[in-house]
Parts: structure tokens; C-alpha cells; sequence
């Protein structure tokens, strides 16, 4: 009886910390009527009986924006000192405890005060949906951490507040809210946007024509890759092919790597593939070896790539271009992403020794090479050829692959102590090899502790994924570890707190591919994986995972106009 009172207790804890839903209305610039078509909105649940609340909304002194707030309960801010100023920010703890049925947050991009419970604005909203309440927000196109280069280059104008492309793609709806050039500007001059003295700086300078309409193409190009890519993960409508996944190489000292980092998120959404940020650790570069700054742009550049959705792997070698090709073709990779190569010594001119990128081109058979300058970073041309080129693409259809099917109970592994990563590997083999004809333990793990050994995977932010390919499997088999003090030989800054071992056929290199993409997905979720570590029970964990994929169950989804 104790134990069915501990289920249903359990139950009930699902059932309440079912996820809100997310809507964003997008635009391409402040002053399209975001704001106030989201405040609208608000008046017309709340006309319908739904309890709404104003989280925090920003008026910027906009007559029309601020009479419609009026006949909303609007949350009090919280206040905060920061260098002797008193900074007004969101409440997250009384928008919990108020715990209302939907909440108006404005300004999703927003960068919170130092010393806030989170950095970002949308970190907050993502604690606001894992408590079930349901969130409209707002959020201008420019503000995406891939297209950070791309509107430079076309506005001039560097966006310092950014967040993961990942937060838009997860968005359960999304609404354009569009205006013409001239119409905003027209706006603008009426004083409807910015007060009187900022309006002659803001007409010359971001607000000119040309810009508004390269912003506003960049808006309605990124909705429809939204939109694609919402048909392409419905079920039975036609999902991508495992096969031609993108990798981007990187350099301790690479120049601008975030650069090669944003193409490549932009290619990989465009054709909608997993993708993968590649660093290669040569001798030379080991920890105990390089300095101290090194080791930062290196970490740096590795957590800007987890964040915009990459697959991050840590390879050791000697040869970079063969370690990178070896990686591409275990990953069924077909388009390699790297920067223009340094100028070389004299010696090597003369002794007619290929860089690393002329290795690539001549090695690569049948993967496309895409070389940035990134020196000058003159990207526009190539973005465009390869746009046409993805443009012609027709992706073949696949089946939908569900974390909750490669998993059972007794293969999900809870340690309450430390461990090492030896025990943990071994313990994983040995859940996997339940019910499965993965063959003898010992002989995968030696497959896994090799493969192990070519590049480890305990590195992506407290979340491992070692994984094999194994001849004779018939299907993929996912072991789960949850770790409360994490691994302790992983050297690691953060612990890690969980690691999936992937087994996969190794006639069948499709499969391995589906799966790091569906785990990859989870792990960038976070309320998922907060979830996930209050479990207690292996059947907790089912119970959560289940419950988290109907949450992304793209049916029940809004659709976007």
C-alpha cells in the first residue's frame, strides 16, 4: 500500500509539473506592435475566463502600449541594487507563487541585472513554464545567437543582448508580427516609437529603409524555416534523412570561431540536420601544455557551440585533417564547416606540405567543404550559393524515434555516491545487455572504453553520451545513468549529472545519428532535465521522459501565421 501511495503521489507531481506552452510574437524591429498585439491578446483571454497576468511588460513610454495594460493585474518587480542603482527586473518568485494560467513577459532576450537568479530573461521564463503556467512573450529576429554576424554585416549594428537559437525552435507557437518599412518608419516620425529627441538619430541611423528591409526579409526567411521544420518533425509527413549531418571544425586559436559556429547552426537549420562542433586536441595542446587563456577560448568556444544546439566532441590526435575525417565519416557527415587556413611558414611552402584544409578537399570524397574567410569575413556570397544549394535538397523521409522506446526501467541507473567513470561505463554495458543481444559485456565495453579513447564525451555541460556501433545489433539500445555527485575522474567544470550510453548496429550508421539527435534535443531542454534529477526511481525517469515527449509532440503544437 506504501508503495501504490508513492506512485500516485508521483503521478500527481507529473501532472502538476506539466509544461506551460510558449508563444512568441516575433518581429523584425521595436515598433512593429509586438508588445501590443501580446498585450491583446492577454485582454481577450482574460475576456474568455482565463487568469492572466502582466509578468513584466515594457512600455518605453508608448501612450497606446501603456493604456493597454490597464484592466490587467500586473505583477510588482523586484528591485535591486547594482552599483548604486536601483534596477527594476521580474519577479519569478511571485509569478510562481501567484501561479496564474498564462503570463505576459515582454522582451524575451532581455539580460538581467548581475546578480539576478539568472542571467537571461528567457532563463526565467523557462522556470515559469516548468511550473505548468503558460507564457506570451516577445522577441525581435536579430536578437538569435546565429544570426549575430549576419546582421552586422547587413545593419552595422553589433546585438549585445542574444539568446539560443534552440529557444525560438522549442517555442510552441509562433506569430509574426509585420509592418512595412515605410509604416514603421512612418511610426517612428509620429513619435509612436521613440521619444521626440531620439527620433532624427533613429530615422538616419538603424531605422533607415535599406535596414528595415534586409531585417524584415531575414524575419520571414527564419519563419519559414520555422514552419518547415515543424512539417518535417510531424509523423508520417515526411521527416529528414539521418545522412549528410554538418560538422564545424575548431581551433584553440582559430579567429573568429564564433563566426564559423553561427554558419553552421544557420546550414544545419536550413537543412535540417543534426550538426556537430569538432575540436581536435593534438598533443600540443594538451591541458597540462597550453595556457591558461588558451584553455578559456577554448572552453568558451565549446560552450558557445552547445548553446546554439551542437553535438560537441573533444578528439585527440596527431593528424588533424585525417582525425576529422574519421569523425565525418563515423558520423555520416556531408558538409564540413572550417576557417580559411593561416598563412604557412616558408619551410612548409617549400617543402610543398598541404595544410590542413588542402588535406580536406583532396581526402574528403563525396563531402562538401564550405571554407570561410574568416579573417575578412565576408560570408554574404557563399551564404547565398549555399542557400540555393539546400534550396534544391529534398530530403528522404524517416520514422519517428522515441527516447521512451530505446529505454526500460532496467536499464536506468541511479548512484547516490561518487563514482568513477570506469564503474559508470561498466554499469551502463551491463544495464544495456539486459534483454538485448548486444553480445558479451566485456568485449563492448572495451569497444566503448576505445572509442572512449579516441575523444571523450563526459564534456557537454554535466550531460555524457558515450556511444558505439556493434556488429550483430539489431536495433539501438540506450542505457541511462543519473549521477548526484557527479563522475569523479571526469575533468569537467561542471559534474556530470547524466550520462546516456548509445549502442547502436553497426550496419546501420543512419541509427547512431537519430539517436545523439534525439538525446541531443533533450539535453537542451531544460526544465526536462531538472526534471529528471528529482527522480528517485527508474520508473520516475520513464514516467518524466514519456511525459516529456508528449510535451513535444508537434500535434499538439500552435501553428504559426
Amino acid at each position: 500500500m506504501v508503495l501504490d501511495d508513492r506512485a500516485d503521489t508521483f503521478l500527481r507531481m507529473i501532472r502538476r509539473a506539466q509544461r506551460g506552452r510558449l508563444k512568441i510574437y516575433l518581429g523584425y524591429s521595436a515598433g512593429v506592435g509586438k508588445t501590443y498585439q501580446m498585450l491583446l491578446e492577454g485582454h481577450r483571454l482574460k475576456d474568455g475566463g482565463i487568469d492572466v497576468v502582466v509578468g513584466l511588460v515594457e512600455t518605453h513610454g508608448r501612450i497606446e502600449t501603456g493604456k493597454l495594460v490597464e484592466g490587467l493585474e500586473v505583477m510588482p518587480r523586484k528591485h535591486q541594487e547594482y552599483r548604486g542603482i536601483t534596477v527594476e527586473e521580474m519577479d519569478v518568485d511571485a509569478i510562481l507563487a501567484r501561479k496564474p494560467q498564462v503570463a505576459l513577459i515582454d522582451e524575451l532576450a532581455h539580460t538581467n541585472v548581475p546578480g539576478s537568479r539568472n542571467i537571461k530573461r528567457y532563463q526565467d521564463v523557462q522556470e515559469v513554464l516548468a511550473a505548468g503556467i503558460h507564457v506570451i512573450t516577445t522577441l525581435n529576429l536579430q536578437h538569435l545567437e546565429s544570426l549575430y554576424d549576419t546582421v552586422e554585416k547587413a545593419v552595422g549594428v553589433k546585438v549585445r543582448e542574444r539568446l539560443p537559437d534552440t529557444v525560438l525552435a522549442e517555442a510552441d507557437q509562433i506569430v509574426n508580427v509585420d509592418l512595412t518599412p515605410e509604416d514603421l518608419r512612418k511610426r517612428l516620425e509620429e513619435g509612436k516609437v521613440y521619444t521626440q529627441e531620439r527620433i532624427e538619430v533613429a530615422l538616419d541611423h538603424f531605422f533607415r529603409a535599406s535596414n528595415l528591409e534586409k531585417l524584415r526579409e531575414l524575419t520571414l526567411r527564419e519563419l519559414a524555416s520555422q514552419i518547415d521544420l515543424r512539417r518535417r518533425e510531424t509523423p508520417g509527413d515526411g521527416n529528414p534523412a539521418a545522412p549528410d549531418q554538418v560538422m564545424v571544425c575548431l581551433s584553440s586559436r582559430g579567429p573568429n570561431s564564433e563566426t564559423l559556429l553561427r554558419y553552421a547552426s544557420r546550414l544545419a537549420g536550413r537543412l535540417n540536420r543534426n550538426w556537430y562542433a569538432v575540436y581536435v586536441q593534438t598533443p600540443s595542446e594538451e591541458p597540462t601544455v597550453i595556457d591558461a587563456h588558451t584553455q578559456r577560448i577554448i572552453s568558451d568556444t565549446l560552450t558557445l557551440a552547445k548553446q546554439l544546439g551542437a553535438l560537441v566532441f573533444t578528439f585527440k590526435g596527431q593528424d588533424i585533417a585525417d582525425t576529422i575525417l574519421r569523425c565525418a565519416r563515423e558520423y555520416r557527415v556531408g558538409h564540413i564547416v572550417i576557417g580559411s587556413p593561416r598563412p604557412r611558414p616558408f619551410w612548409q611552402r617549400f617543402l610543398r606540405k598541404n595544410s590542413i584544409v588542402e588535406r580536406l578537399i583532396h581526402d574528403a570524397k563525396g563531402i562538401t567543404i564550405t571554407i570561410l574567410d574568416t579573417r575578412e569575413y565576408e560570408l554574404e556570397e557563399t551564404r547565398a550559393l549555399e542557400a540555393r544549394k539546400i534550396e534544391s535538397q529534398t530530403p528522404a523521409p524517416e520514422g519517428q524515434l522515441l527516447l521512451s522506446s530505446l529505454l526500460s526501467p532496467r536499464r536506468i541507473l541511479i548512484w547516490d555516491h561518487p563514482i568513477d567513470k570506469g564503474t559508470v561505463l561498466r554499469t551502463l554495458v551491463d544495464a544495456a545487455a539486459v534483454d538485448n543481444g548486444i553480445g558479451d559485456p566485456a568485449a563492448v565495453l572495451d569497444v566503448v572504453l576505445k572509442r572512449e579513447g579516441e575523444g571523450s564525451t563526459f564534456m557537454s555541460e554535466g550531460i555524457a553520451f558515450p556511444h558505439a556501433r556493434l556488429d550483430h545489433l539489431v536495433s539501438p539500445v540506450v542505457a541511462l545513468g543519473l549521477t548526484r555527485w557527479g563522475v569523479a575522474d571526469a575533468d569537467t567544470e561542471k559534474p556530470i549529472e547524466l550520462v546516456f550510453l548509445i549502442l547502436s548496429p553497426a550496419e546501420s550508421p543512419d541509427a547512431q545519428i537519430q539517436v545523439l539527435g534525439l538525446i541531443s534535443r533533450a539535453s537542451r531542454n531544460r526544465p526536462f532535465l531538472q526534471d529528471l534529477q528529482l527522480c528517485q526511481t527508474p520508473q520516475q525517469v520513464m514516467d518524466i521522459i514519456r511525459n516529456w515527449e508528449m510535451s513535444q509532440d508537434p500535434n499538439s503544437s500552435g501553428l504559426l501565421r
